[in-house]
Formats: structure tokens, C-alpha cells, sequence
């Protein structure tokens, strides 16, 4: 197996290498060439843990990593930084839904799941490819990337990390942890706009033939931590099965029984690591695609028309709050049949008009998608509603998915993205209680529905500032190599 371009026009590559580039020559995303095979038995993975798990799927799509990496890199991963020995554990909430939380890491976030592999997998795969070089990350986050990719990163030999983070719409608690990250290798910057600008700086960045020069003048390795990169996304797949085998373990469900899996995605990360289990053997019945009010995923899932030309809108879930959607080139490449010249033509569309049709082989390799949005009043009552029928208390996006869930007799893995003690303003705000920001909104909230702050958050605001440092578009790419340069 190796991994190709979604746009057809750069050569083939290993798996090392798509982690190391994050982004292939062409603009295109890496897909795999073809599905591994995997050995999974459905009927005993409840009884795997979850990094035995881990080991086998990492190798399933990592083909030129020995099992002695992989095992590494899962061990290094998934340890004493995450609250719960289960990694990932589910929570019943009745009439057949189950709440996959993917949030019990240092950040309190599902990015968490994959951007504490990544550093491991870049540097594993530098070695593999004899790259003596410095390796530099550059993210583009809506709040809940740059913070975890931080935490992946900060200190860690031979890398740095810049971030790039709309100075609007992101909480109080994700600002405060990118702008007090500790790491001596980190760079953070707010820039003006929104998250698609700060994607669309970074995408334009890997792309640009001068900012290549000044890499390659500076022996410079440059990748990503954002969903670009498949090394992103394969850890992803994995909560998926294991969220399936506590379903079997506990009774839910049957081997083999197939369920649904809901996600409240903007950049579509998440969701397209659930379409990638299923391809490999995750029984999976229908996927729902959960938007809030920048809906643009909603209406193609409906329409079959992708048109980000509308007002962007900053959000009480501020991570999807994204009009361009990256990872949905991926999907669109398998539900067309790989068909690569098609993709080209949507992406281009996209580039010169803000929107695309989908061919109609492509929609119909859709079928198993149904999509909704959520407003912001809607998030609030969701929220409200779910901590006073059961006590559970839910942050906004998983909110956005609880509020499109419909019992359709299948088992629904819901995944839950973020610990609720990341959005504490709009959780007050949800309960009546009256919105405090900064340290005084996490003491507000756990006083108010009798929780305890966790401990990942606890002493956040007794961090110094390290970075403050707000720029405009233009100064992008001065300040990046800047802080490239800088010893």
C-alpha cells in the first residue's frame, strides 16, 4: 500500500513520507491506494485495550513502520497523559445512543487522540527517511488543533511549531492555552479573520515556491498537524472500532450488528476517520454529518452543492465554525471512484467560483450520509435539556450532534469532541447561570452542576503569557520564517 494524491498529479509516496510532507505537491490530500486488510475479530476487540488496539491499526495503514515503531509511538501516545486507563470511554445515554468521549487528554479535546501520536509518527518517520533536518509544523486552528498540537509538540527535540489562530471566536480557555504554552519550540500567532483564513495562509504557505526556497536555504523539513496530514487521520480510525468493541463487550450489540456513528464536524476529520473504519471492516449502518450554523456541509450532503459564498459565521462552537472543509476532498475522491481529474475539477471550481456540483456517480456514493445543522439557541437548549434529564453535561459541538440525533433503531456512537470545561461561558450561559469569564467561569461551573474541574484546566490561568503576538495576513509568511530562523 501506498499513498496518492487526490488530484492525480504527484507520484506515489510511503506512508513516512505523506506524514513528513502533510501535504502533497500538487495541492492534493494522500489517500491510500488501496484498503488494507485487516484481521479484526468483532467478537473479542472489547477485550482489547485500547493501545493493543492501536498497534494493529496504525500498522494496517503504516505499512513501512516495523511493529517495534509502531508499538513506540501507541506507548508514547497513550499513557499517563490521559485521565482514564480506557482512553476512550462510552457513556450510555439511553434510547440506543452512546456517547464516544474523545476529550480525556491534556487538552481536553479528541484532537488530543491524534496530535499526541503525530509528533511521534513525524519523528519516527524522519528517521526512517535519514532526514537530518530541523522538521517544523505549521497549524492552522479554530481552537482545539493548535492547543493539542502544541501539547504534542512543545519540546521535543529537533521541531518546532508555529500556530495560526483566528483572534475571534475561539474560547477563553483554548486562547489561554495557546497563548500560555510553555514549549521553548512553539510560536503562536492571532491572526486577523477567521479559521478559513488561517487554513487557507497555511495551505498557501506549503504551496509557495519562495517560502520552498527559503526551506531548503535553511535545511528545513516543513509538515503539518492539521487533518491534511494522514497521520492525522489514522489514529482517528482507531476509537471507532473501540468504541464497537465496549458496544459488544457490554452487551449493546451483537458482533457484526451494524450501528451508526453521528459527528459534529466542520473540517470533516472526524467523521472521515468513521468512513475509513467502515471500509475496513466497521459495521456502519448510516453516518450523520452534524453542522451548525455555517452549514455548508449540510446543504452538499442535501443538495449536492458545495458553495462556501455565504456570510461566515463565529459561533458558540467555535471549531466548526469553517466554511472550506479539507478533509471532504478525501471522501469525495472514494465516493467517485477515485476518480482524481473529477476531484481536480471540483477543487479548481471551488478556487475560481466558492462552489462545485457533485457529479451524480459521486453523490451516489453517498447514500449512507444524511446531514443537519443546529443553531445557537438550539445548542443552549441541548444543552440545558440534556443536564437536567440525566446530569450529563455536554460542551456545544457535541451538543450541535445531540440535537440532530433521531432513534432510528441501530446503536449511535456519538462522538463526543470536547470536555464541557472548554466552553465554560456558553455552558453558563446554557444552565441560566451567569456567564464569567476567564478562571472565574471554571469555578462558576463546576459550583453550578456539582462536577470538578479537571485537572488539565485547573491551574490554566496561573500560567504566565508567552505569546502574544497578533499579525495580519500579509505578515504571515515573514514571521513564520522568522521564528524559523530563530535558534
Amino acid at each position: 500500500m501506498e499513498y496518492v494524491s487526490t488530484r492525480g498529479e504527484a507520484p506515489a509516496v510511503s506512508a513516512a513520507q505523506a506524514i513528513l510532507r502533510g501535504l502533497a505537491p500538487d495541492g492534493g490530500l494522500y489517500v491510500p491506494n488501496q484498503w488494507p486488510t485487516l484481521h479484526l475479530d468483532l467478537k473479542t476487540i472489547g477485550q482489547q485495550s485500547y493501545q493493543d488496539l492501536a498497534v494493529e491499526i496504525f500498522a494496517a495503514f503504516l505499512p513501512d513502520f516495523t511493529k517495534a515503531e509502531i508499538q513506540a509511538v501507541v506507548q508514547a501516545a497513550y499513557g499517563s497523559q490521559w485521565d482514564t486507563d480506557k482512553i476512550v470511554p462510552i457513556k450510555d445515554a439511553g434510547n440506543n445512543l452512546y456517547y464516544l468521549e474523545l476529550f480525556h487528554g491534556p487538552t481536553l479535546a479528541f484532537k488530543d487522540i491524534a496530535l499526541q501520536a503525530l509528533p511521534h509518527l513525524v519523528m519516527t518517520a524522519a528517521k526512517k527517511e535519514g532526514l537530518n533536518k530541523e522538521i517544523a509544523i505549521l497549524t492552522a486552528t479554530s481552537g482545539d488543533t493548535g492547543t493539542a498540537a502544541m501539547a504534542g509538540f512543545a519540546d521535543v527535540p529537533g521541531t518546532k511549531i508555529a500556530v495560526l489562530y483566528p483572534q475571534v471566536g475561539v474560547s477563553d480557555i483554548q486562547r489561554q492555552q495557546m497563548v500560555s504554552e510553555p514549549g521553548k519550540n512553539t510560536y503562536v500567532y492571532g491572526i486577523e479573520g477567521n479559521f478559513d483564513d488561517a487554513q487557507q495562509a497555511v495551505k498557501g504557505l506549503l504551496g509557495d515556491s519562495n517560502f520552498a526556497t527559503f526551506l531548503k536555504e535553511e535545511d528545513i523539513q516543513i509538515s503539518s498537524a492539521n487533518s491534511i496530514n494522514i497521520g492525522r487521520l489514522v489514529p482517528q480510525i482507531v476509537y471507532y472500532f473501540y468504541g464497537y468493541g465496549q458496544l459488544v463487550e457490554s452487551g449493546q450489540i451483537k458482533p457484526g450488528e451494524e450501528i451508526d456513528v453521528l459527528v459534529p464536524t466542520g473540517n470533516f476529520g472526524n467523521m472521515l476517520a468513521a468512513y475509513y473504519a467502515s471500509q475496513i471492516g466497521l459495521p456502519v449502518a448510516d453516518f450523520t454529518v452534524a453542522s451548525n450554523e455555517n452549514h455548508v456541509l449540510t446543504e452538499l450532503f442535501q443538495t449536492g452543492v458545495y458553495n462556501k459564498n455565504r456570510d461566515f459565521k463565529v459561533t458558540n462552537a467555535p471549531a466548526m465554525d469553517i466554511l472550506v472543509s479539507s478533509n471532504l476532498e478525501r471522501l469525495l475522491y472514494f465516493a467517485g471512484g477515485q476518480d482524481a481529474d473529477l476531484i481536480k475539477k471540483d477543487m479548481a471550481d471551488l478556487q475560481s467560483q466558492g462552489s462545485y456540483h457533485l457529479a451524480e456517480k459521486t453523490r451516489a456514493g453517498l447514500m449512507k450520509f444524511s446531514a443537519g445543522w443546529t443553531d445557537q439557541d438550539q445548542v443552549e437548549e441541548t444543552i440545558r435539556k440534556t443536564f437536567v434529564a440525566s446530569g450529563y453535561l455536554i460542551d456545544p459541538h457535541t451538543a450541535v450532534a445531540v440535537h440532530q440525533y433521531q432513534d432510528d433503531g441501530h446503536p449511535t456512537l456519538l462522538a463526543a469532541t470536547a470536555s464541557p470545561y472548554k466552553f465554560p461561558q456558553t455552558v453558563l450561559a446554557a444552565l441560566g447561570e451567569e456567564v464569567i469569564g476567564g478562571e472565574g467561569g471554571l469555578t462558576a461551573l463546576a459550583a453550578a452542576t456539582k462536577t470538578t474541574i479537571p485537572d488539565q484546566v485547573k491551574n490554566l490561568f496561573q500560567r504566565p503569557i508567552r505569546h502574544q503576538t497578533f499579525i495580519q495576513a500579509a505578515d504571515i509568511q515573514r514571521q513564520i520564517e522568522s521564528a524559523l530562523k530563530t535558534d
